[in-house]
């Protein structure tokens, strides 16, 4: 028996590019699913709103219950012109990641916001969102989400590898699905890029003009997270409070600090993909454009290292959340605990209404 979902799915990542919207046909067979890009689109955060999302890591529980009021509200307008600009019709429903404040799921706790109650009133469609929350209180990371898809829509690569604020990388082993948050990249690249005052490292260009420091790269593959055992996964916090006081410390030009971490990116890619030696690995999002640092990865493992077309590396991640929604509306598991660690295999997200 099939059944097609007609869904808008929303991603909105640490490293505030913007908010990437996606409208799918997604296809059921049985339990096989499959794909079909019907439209896209990223649309910038303006200034104020990067301001916002920026300082809500500050922000007091009153003030975020308010920004996530607002931010929904925001993301249900962006939406609406999306429809509109698309002539989009027949959408079952709009699923959406939100925009990560926090996420300490060693202490319980993360928060994504963008209320899908607000989604929903300026749309009138249902709305999944949230889906981190349940994960977390069943014990696990909460994160990363995305292996679920690439599961069910991208098994034919031996690895799916995303390159946004974080790496995250999702393989299969003994029969089950194993994916961990690598190292951060964009969150970092862009925040030395930005004091240069550009939005980001065009191509990595900036960072090939600079030197390699070996000390700080030492440094920088010394942080203890990176020999911490599996599940595993990454929060803003550790940028703020491991990465950028060390290279800070050592004042060194924007270019080199720029050189030395995506060498230390890339260094970090091979460490997770080599012990398999062959097979191809798919490659998506920002970082994917970031040929230096592609380059020193391609360099460093003998595996394939496959760049698809624009489309799928600027949206895999709002595809794949769009089959999280659908998922999680047939009540079937988008979270895996051999993934997260939670307790046990689950559909999560919160539906409205």
């Amino acid at each position: 028996m099939s059944h097609c979902w007609k869904v808008i799915g929303l991603m909105s990542g640490t490293s505030l590019d913007g908010v990437d919207l996606v409208f799918v046909s997604i296809s059921r067979t049985q339990d096989s699913y499959d794909f079909e890009l019907l439209a896209s689109e990223t649309i910038p955060y303006p200034a104020s709103w990067k301001k916002k999302l920026t300082a809500a890591f500050h922000a007091s529980s009153d003030e975020l219950t308010l920004l996530d009021t607002k931010y929904g509200n925001y993301l249900g307008g962006l939406i609406c012109g999306f429809i509109d600009r698309h002539q989009l019709h027949s959408i079952d429903l709009i699923a959406s990641h939100g925009h990560t404040i926090f996420h300490q799921p060693a202490d319980g706790y993360t928060l994504q916001i963008g209320a899908g109650g607000s989604i929903s009133r300026l749309t009138g469609l249902p709305v999944v969102y949230d889906f981190r929350a349940q994960d977390v209180a069943l014990g696990g990371q909460g994160a990363p989400l995305v292996p679920m898809g690439d599961s069910l829509l991208f098994s034919k690569y031996d690895h799916c590898l995303n390159l946004g604020g974080f790496a995250n990388i999702s393989f299969e082993r003994d029969g089950q699905r194993i994916a961990y948050d690598i190292c951060p990249v964009n969150t970092v690249l862009n925040h030395y890029a930005d004091q240069l005052g550009m939005p980001y490292d065009d191509q990595g260009k900036v960072a090939a003009s600079g030197s390699c420091n070996p000390a700080l790269l030492n440094a920088l593959e010394a942080l203890p997270y990176y020999r911490r055992s599996l599940p595993k996964s990454l929060g803003i916090e550790f940028v703020k409070q491991a990465v950028f006081p060390m290279m800070d410390a050592y004042n060194l030009p924007v270019e080199s600090l720029l050189s030395t971490y995506t060498i230390h990116v890339a260094y970090r890619l091979a460490a997770a993909v080599e012990p398999s030696k062959s097979g191809q690995v798919l490659v998506t999002g920002g970082g994917a454009y970031n040929r230096f640092l592609i380059e020193q990865f391609r360099a460093l493992t003998s595996l394939e290292v496959c760049i698809p077309e624009a489309p799928l590396v600027d949206y895999k991640e709002a595809i794949v959340f769009a089959l999280l929604g659908v998922l999680r509306f047939e009540n079937k598991p988008n979270c895996l605990r051999s993934v997260t660690g939670a307790t046990y295999d689950h559909s999560s997200g919160k539906i409205f209404p």
